[in-house]
């Protein structure tokens, strides 16, 4: 049972490669905002994150249509 897991583990890495490595970098660039929306939030804080970072939060909203486009072909 755990080789079909790890099989379809790999199977489903080696298909979303690039888009997890846009999400996880996507991620390590948000992440001091993160960090400070986290411990004190404000909307000044969400909106500067917004504008500062717009490709980084694309990716991350767009990310589970991509998942979905992929699943499907």
């Amino acid at each position: 049972m755990s080789y079909n897991f790890t099989g379809g583990t790999i199977s489903y890495l080696k298909n979303n490669w690039l888009l997890i490595i846009l999400i996880i970098l996507a991620i390590y660039d948000l992440r001091i905002d993160l960090r400070i929306l986290f411990d004190f939030f404000t909307f000044s804080t969400l909106f500067y994150t917004i504008f500062e970072h717009p490709l980084a939060i694309t990716i991350l909203i767009s990310s589970p249509h991509l998942f979905y486009i992929l699943r499907r072909n």
